[in-house]
């Protein structure tokens, strides 16, 4: 137990250390937490550490998708709903049978071994490409498509892979019956998530209290994913229509103080979880190079290599004709016109696969029903992970250049400007909106002048914080004032200091005041505009 914590203990600094070395040279921190994970399994001494399929899929994926779930808009999630469900599900299944199509005919592995490969390949990451597309700035409806489909490919893919699974160790499959089986899971699925968001939403606004909502709050995903999960579904479209849910109907509902400390929890929890899955991603290298030795050499690299080729070449192949197939219907070209062939293309390209690939493969099981060994297991389990290695270091790494080349973050920061000015707009109107609700209150209640005169001081400075313009003076003089403002705020802690260390004043006080300035400087940062690049 002593071994495994300071195992623990090791990962959490290589974690740190990492997502620091990664801040510096600009490159997505999942891509060095594998090689960091892969360099640690072969430090002499170093324990081997075999990743439990368990973990991910019970563990670690329910909150992963359900607080992508909730940072997801509804709104966007709905009007993308088309793109996003030929991308999670017909994408997802396409690539199934491509990559079944390719390992039978080109080195004759058995249909039904093929498309379970397939399955446990087929469901692209949403970690990685997301992380390098938010620093890249590419267009918010890319960014919503490639979230939206992260979310819901898996259920997909889980569910393929459990037919297979149950094919080839029963040697019977019936398509029928296994798309109503698909059909009563999806539709069971989403009603039991609604239903799921709908009762911890009312639990939470009951309860009034931060601790217990956001204790709660992550109770949620794993009651939502467990349930189905236990009666034969995948648990992830529960997980999904939950958190999507909770993203429409709680800001009304979850009080300030839970939403406040409820962003930095679930922050950190998901921070923690996505780097120590990456870093144990790396670790089960060692395992898989002791278990690679019962394979000849040639026979792991050809196979790795084809299956790579075909998950590219399916997305490519399926993407683009998905994306313009639909708009030869007029109803659909007038309501939502033809995108860029440029865009198309990066979302084509950002296939790189997760951990869920690999936690898929090491779920497998050891023995069939007859005792049989499961045929080709140990095969299955290198070629998910050397798929993994490859999508994620050379099109995660590619993915830059490639933007840049294909002028997308041209866009991006175009719609991020649009953005900023209709978000200074909104802030205005809200503001006009309070002010008018001051003068009701002024005409219909009987406040004294002091009163009044704080709350429109309140709304004057709040009114003034506001930019006129996003031009480049402007956000030169909001940085120098942001700047000033955090200078001063460092000014009043250290006087407070003086005053605790000199007793005039208790820890207590000390504390109630610091966070005021704490709440200032918060909200500094909430408010900071960063230089856009014209």
């Amino acid at each position: 137990m002593e071994a495994k914590f300071q195992i623990f203990l090791i990962l959490l600094a290589v974690l740190a250390g990492t997502a620091l070395l990664a801040r510096r040279i600009n490159v997505a921190p999942a891509i060095l937490l594998l090689l960091a994970g892969i360099a640690l399994a072969f430090v002499p001494g170093m324990p081997s550490l075999e990743l439990p399929p368990e973990l991910v899929l019970l563990l670690v994926l329910p909150p992963l998708i359900y607080s992508a779930s909730v940072a997801m808009s509804w709104r966007e999630f709905k009007y993308n709903l088309r793109p996003i469900i030929l991308l999670s599900v017909g994408c997802v299944i396409f690539t199934a049978f491509a990559v079944a199509a390719a390992t039978h005919y080109l080195i004759g592995l058995p249909w039904n071994i093929g498309f379970l490969l397939g399955a446990i390949v087929a469901p692209p990451d949403v970690v990685a490409p997301l992380a390098i597309a938010r620093k890249l700035g590419i267009p918010r409806r890319i960014m919503v498509v490639l979230e939206g489909e992260g979310l819901a490919n898996d259920a997909t893919a889980l569910i393929l892979y459990r037919f297979a699974v149950a094919a080839i160790s029963t040697g019977m499959f019936s398509l029928p019956k296994a798309m109503g089986e698909f059909a009563t899971i999806v539709g069971g699925e989403m009603l039991f998530g609604a239903a799921m968001g709908w009762l911890s939403l009312r639990a939470r606004h009951r309860a009034r209290d931060p601790q217990i909502e956001i204790t709660l709050s992550l109770i949620t995903p794993y009651v939502a994913y467990w349930v189905p999960e236990h009666f034969g579904g995948s648990g992830v479209i529960a997980t999904v229509a939950c958190g999507l849910y909770m993203s429409w109907n709680g800001p009304l509902l979850i009080s300030s103080a839970t939403r406040l400390q409820g962003i930095f929890f679930w922050d950190l929890v998901i921070y923690l979880i996505e780097g120590l899955l990456f870093l144990l991603t790396g670790f089960q290298m060692r395992l898989l190079f002791e278990k690679s030795k019962a394979f000849p050499l040639d026979d792991i690299l050809i196979a790795t290599a084809l299956v790579t080729v075909m998950i590219v070449v399916a997305r490519f192949a399926w993407v683009f004709p998905a994306t313009y197939l639909p708009r030869l219907l007029e109803r659909i070209r007038s309501r939502d016109p033809s995108p860029p062939w440029q865009w198309v293309f990066v979302l084509s390209f950002t296939g790189v696969r997760g951990a869920v690939s690999l936690a898929a493969a090491l779920a497998l099981p050891f023995a069939l029903p007859n005792g049989e060994t499961f045929p080709d297991r140990d095969l299955i389990l290198f070629v998910s992970f050397g798929v993994i290695f490859i999508t994620l270091v050379g099109l995660g790494l590619g993915l830059p250049p490639v933007v840049r080349w294909l002028g997308v973050a041209q866009a991006g920061r175009a719609e991020h400007l649009a953005e900023h000015e209709s978000e200074i707009a909104a802030r205005r109107e809200a503001l006009g909106v309070a002010l008018k609700s001051l003068e009701a209150m002024t005409d219909d209640r009987d406040l004294s002048d002091e009163v009044v005169r704080l709350l429109r001081a309140r709304h004057d400075i709040r009114a003034n914080q506001l930019p006129d313009s996003l031009d480049p003076d402007a956000h030169d003089a909001s940085a120098a004032g942001t700047g000033l403002t955090r200078e001063l705020i460092a000014t009043e802690r250290k006087f407070i200091h003086v005053l605790l260390r000199d007793g005039k004043i208790t820890d207590e006080t000390r504390r109630r005041i610091e966070r005021d300035l704490d709440l200032e400087e918060a909200s500094l940062a909430n408010r900071e505009y960063r230089r856009i690049p014209l």
